[in-house]
């Protein structure tokens, strides 16, 4: 039988921990929509560029943030979308070129320093077994594989003419995507403060009910695969 989970042990464990990791990524996107005040579209490219390094960089929210600016006037939507696309590209690229010529070793050697362990660039590594150039495509609205795109294509050989394609098409579509939701934001944000200010209990709850059912998966899970470590192995025949 699998082991008996008690949930409220595992988020009681895991509080100090979740408040240290939302602190630091608060002071982050603060930090980056600072850097996008002062530099605008150049910060933009720059700060996606080191996403797609690697770094922890807050991607869908700065677009969001730079593209709400937009909706008011202060950045340009056509610049705000070249910095953007350039940025991801030439750094996906990079991360491709990376994981061609130094392969999983580098990873492997290097990787647990960011949190990118063996078991992390295995599964990522699974996905795009399995789904091939669509991977590339839409591993950019994934965080974490995001991250990963490049260099996981690189390092399993895919013809750089076709990563380059398929990878320019995903950047393209999540730019759009996040672009349109800042930009909406940002031209109806009267509309969604008042909303908020009206129905914030509605909010509240339904942030709550996302948040129990993330925690219940994630240790569920946790769950299955601690039991299916500790189950016995078949005898040989």
């Amino acid at each position: 039988m699998p082991p008996v989970i008690d949930y409220n042990v595992w988020i009681r464990t895991n509080d100090t921990r979740a408040a240290k990791r939302m602190s630091e990524f608060s002071q982050l996107i603060g930090d980056a929509e600072q850097f996008v005040r002062d530099y605008g579209a150049l910060a933009v490219m720059i700060l996606i560029f080191l996403e797609a390094l690697g770094a922890p960089a807050p991607g869908e929210s700065l677009l969001i943030f730079a593209s709400a600016m937009a909706g008011r006037g202060e950045l340009s939507f056509p610049t705000l979308f070249a910095g953007a696309v350039t940025g991801a590209i030439i750094g996906d690229n990079i991360g491709f070129a990376v994981g061609r010529h130094f392969g999983r070793a580098l990873a492997l050697r290097y990787g647990a320093r960011v949190g990118l362990t063996a078991d992390r660039l295995a599964s990522v590594e699974a996905i795009f077994k399995r789904y091939g150039s669509f991977a590339v495509t839409f591993a950019r609205f994934f965080a974490f594989v995001r991250q990963l795109n490049g260099f996981t294509a690189g390092t399993l050989d895919m013809k750089w003419r076709r990563f380059a394609l398929f990878d320019a098409l995903g950047v393209t579509l999540w730019v759009i995507t996040w672009m349109a939701v800042g930009g909406f934001v940002g031209e109806h944000v009267a509309v969604l403060i008042q909303f908020g200010r009206k129905y914030w209990p509605f909010v509240l709850v339904a942030a709550g009910v996302v948040l129990i059912v993330f925690v219940a998966v994630r240790a569920r899970r946790r769950g299955k695969s601690g039991g299916a470590a500790q189950s016995p192995a078949p005898p040989d025949r």
